[in-house]
C-alpha cells in the first residue's frame, strides 16, 4: 500500500496537539468554519514553510520561539481528489462556499484527507485531514523535528 508524505510546520509548543484540529476549530480557516476540526498539511516541506509565511501576523514570531516540522504518512486510499472546488477557492477573505465543502467533507466522513490546492503556490496541494474520521488511526505522525527559520525570512 502507497502512502503519502505530508507535512505540517508548527510552533514547538503545539507539536503536542499538532493533530487535534484545534487550531482550526478554534479560528477556522479557508477550508472550514470554525467549530470544524480539520487539519491542514502540505504536500512539501517548502510548501508547509510558504503557507506559514503567508498566514502571519507577526513576523517576529518566527524568531521568537523554536518551530518544528512534523511528517504524517496518509495511505493514499484514504484521500480523496476532487475534480472541482468553488470557484472563490482563492478569495480572501475566506469564502462561505470553501468553507461549506470542508465542513460537508468532514461530516460526511468520505475519507481522511481532502487534496485541495494551495492558493499561495499555484499548482502544488494542500491535504486536509480528518482527525474524527473513523480511519484517522492508519496515518502515521513522524517525530517532530527542529526546523530553525532563516533569519532573511523575519
Amino acid at each position: 500500500m502507497s502512502e503519502l508524505a505530508l507535512w505540517r510546520l508548527s510552533p514547538a509548543y503545539h507539536a503536542v496537539n499538532a493533530l487535534s484540529g484545534e487550531g482550526s476549530y478554534r479560528r477556522g480557516g479557508r477550508w472550514n468554519p470554525p467549530g470544524i476540526r480539520m487539519i491542514y498539511c502540505a504536500d512539501s516541506r517548502s510548501l508547509a514553510l510558504v503557507e506559514v509565511l503567508a498566514n502571519l501576523r507577526r513576523p517576529a514570531f518566527l524568531q521568537s520561539q523554536p518551530w518544528v516540522m512534523i511528517r504524517v504518512s496518509v495511505p493514499d486510499d484514504l484521500i480523496e481528489r476532487p475534480s472541482r472546488v468553488p470557484e472563490t477557492w482563492r478569495q480572501t477573505p475566506y469564502s462561505a462556499a470553501t468553507q461549506a465543502l470542508g465542513a460537508k467533507w468532514v461530516q460526511a466522513h468520505r475519507s481522511v484527507a481532502l487534496r485541495v490546492p494551495s492558493v499561495v503556490v499555484p499548482g502544488e496541494f494542500n491535504y486536509l485531514l480528518n482527525p474524527a474520521h473513523p480511519k484517522f488511526t492508519k496515518v502515521k505522525v513522524g517525530q517532530p523535528e527542529p526546523f530553525l527559520f532563516d533569519a532573511r525570512l523575519a
